[in-house]
C-alpha cells in the first residue's frame, strides 16, 4: 500500500516503512538552515543513535551551562582544572572504552564531544581535554603497566592531565629534528634542551615528550614521560595571537633527571609512534575547524538578515548570498570527511592508515575555516574589527584561524606528505 505525504507543497507518494523513518528523524539546537550539522536538523544520519542524541544534549548544556557564562573571565585568567572534574562528573567527558568505558563508545561521541566545545567560540577552555586524548595514547599502546598505573586513571577522571612536549624553537613540522637531548647515566636519563608552543604546559601535571636518545634523524628518537614538577624544569606561558583561556608555553628542561622507566616504548623508536598519533589529532582539529567556520557562517547568516545597506537587508544582495553559500558548500564538505574518518576509525581502521585522509581533512578545515572567517567579517564589515557588539565573536574567531592551519602539521607540510604517501602506495600498482 502507498501514502500520499505533502512536503512544501508537492506531492510525494512513499511507502509505510518509509513514513515511519521520517518520523524518527528529529531535530536539536539552532534550526535556522545550516546553523547546525544536518543530523541536528532532522535530516536522516547512518552514524548516530540515541546515544549519540542524549550524549550530544549533554554535551550542550554543559557549554551553555558551565562555560559561555565565564568565557570572558576566563580568557584573562585562565580556565579551572577542576571544569574537568565537574565534566566527568556531569557525563560529558566519559571514559573511552580502551580504558575500562563503556563499550558503547565510538569515535563520534569524540567528535560530538569536540563539536561541542568548539561550538563556543574560539576562547579555548575545556582544549586540554583535546590535549589529553592526543598525549595519553602513546603510553595507552606502547607504555609499561607501571606508566599506565601512573597516570590513566587520573587523566580519564579529569584529576590529572598530559601535555605532548614534542615542538621546538627550531623544529616544528620538522619533527625529526628535534633537537632536546636524553643522555643515559646511572639508571637516569638526563634531558637538556628546550619545547616551544605547548599546549597546556600551565595546566599538565606530566608531560609526554619527545627527546633524542639516539643518532640524528627520526631513528634516534623517544618518548619519556616526565611530570611537570621534576626539578629542572621551567614552564613559561606565550602571548598568542588568539584568544586563550588555555595556555601556550614554552619549556626548559636544565639537566632534568628523569628514571628510565619513564621511558615509553623502545628507545629510538618514537617517530613512528608520534606519527601514528598525529592523525588522531589531526581529526580532532579538524572536527573543531568545521565548527568554527560553521560559527562563523551562522553569526554571518543571522546578520545578513537583520542588517540593512542601500534600502535593504543584506542577505537581499546578491553577492552577500553567495559568500554565505560558499561558506555553507565548504562546511558540509568537510563535515562529511570528519563524519567519514570517524567511520573508518569505528570500523577499525589504524591510526597510520589514515594518514593521507587526516592530512587532507586537516588542510580543508583550515582553509574552510579561513575563507569562512574572512568572509563573515567581509559581512559585518567595521562590526568585526572590534573587541564588543555583534561581530565580537567573528573577530575572535578570525584570530584562532591560524592556530587551527599551523598545529598538528601546516598545510603545505601535509599536502606535500599527502602525495608522497600517495606516490610510495602507487608503486605497488603501477
Amino acid at each position: 500500500s502507498k501514502a500520499t505525504v505533502s512536503v512544501l507543497n508537492w506531492t510525494v507518494h512513499t511507502r509505510p516503512h518509509q513514513i515511519k523513518m521520517a518520523a524518527k528523524r528529529d531535530t536539536f539546537g539552532d534550526q535556522v538552515p545550516g546553523c547546525e550539522p544536518s543530523w541536528y536538523q532532522g535530516q536522516p544520519s547512518p552514524y548516530y543513535h540515541d546515544g549519540h542524541r542524549a550524549f550530544r544534549a549533554k554535551c550542550r548544556a554543559f557549554v551553555e551551562k558551565e562555560i559561555e557564562p565565564f568565557q570572558d573571565k576566563w580568557i584573562a585568567e585562565g580556565y579551572p582544572k577542576e571544569l574537568h572534574v565537574k565534566a566527568r562528573q556531569q557525563g560529558v567527558m566519559p571514559r573511552p572504552k580502551e580504558i575500562g568505558g563503556n563499550d558503547e563508545w565510538d569515535p563520534f561521541y569524540e567528535l560530538i564531544m569536540a563539536d561541542e566545545f568548539s561550538r563556543a567560540g574560539g576562547a579555548g577552555v575545556m582544549g586540554q581535554s583535546a590535549i589529553n586524548s592526543m598525549a595519553l595514547p602513546p603510553i595507552l599502546h606502547h607504555g609499561s603497566d607501571y606508566l599506565k598505573s601512573l597516570v590513566v586513571d587520573d587523566v580519564a577522571e579529569g584529576r590529572k592531565h598530559i601535555s605532548l612536549a614534542i615542538s621546538e624553537p627550531n623544529a616544528g613540522s620538522d619533527v625529526g629534528a628535534v633537537a632536546t637531548k636524553a643522555i643515559k647515566k646511572d639508571g637516569f636519563y638526563e634531558v637538556s634542551g628546550f619545547k616551544k608552543w605547548i599546549t597546556g604546559g600551565l595546566m599538565a601535571d606530566y608531560f609526554t615528550t619527545l627527546v633524542r636518545t639516539g643518532k640524528a634523524g627520526m631513528f634516534g628518537l623517544s618518548l619519556l614521560l616526565i611530570p611537570a614538577n621534576t626539578p629542572g624544569i621551567t614552564i613559561r606561558k606565550m602571548e598568542t595571537q588568539f584568544d586563550n583561556a588555555h595556555n601556550t608555553t614554552f619549556i626548559t628542561f636544565d639537566k632534568v633527571k628523569v628514571p628510565e622507566k619513564m621511558l615509553i616504548g623502545k628507545e629510538n623508536q618514537a617517530f613512528r609512534y608520534i606519527m601514528y598519533n598525529f592523525n588522531h589529532e589531526r581529526w580532532l582539529i579538524a572536527v573543531g575547524g568545521a565548527r568554527s567556520a560553521r560559527v562563523c557562517y551562522t553569526e554571518a547568516f543571522k546578520y545578513a538578515m537583520q542588517r540593512k545597506t542601500f534600502g535593504k537587508k543584506l542577505i537581499d544582495h546578491q553577492i552577500i548570498r553567495f559568500k554565505l553559500a560558499e561558506m555553507l558548500r565548504m562546511i558540509e564538505s568537510v563535515q562529511d570527511s570528519c563524519e567519514a574518518v570517524a567511520y573508518a576509525f569505528k570500523a577499525g581502521m589504524k591510526d597510520h592508515e589514515l594518514g593521507m585522509q587526516c592530512a587532507l581533512l586537516k588542510v580543508n578545515a583550515s582553509k574552510c575555516f579561513e575563507y569562512c572567517a574572512r568572509e563573515a567579517s567581509q559581512i559585518f564589515g567595521g562590526s568585526a574589527i572590534v573587541k564588543e557588539g555583534k561581530g565580537k565573536i567573528v573577530e575572535r574567531l578570525y584570530r584562532v584561524v591560524r592556530a587551527t592551519a599551523i598545529p598538528g602539521g601546516s598545510e603545505e607540510v601535509l599536502l606535500d606528505f599527502s602525495m608522497r604517501f600517495a606516490a610510495q602506495k602507487a608503486k605497488a600498482h603501477l
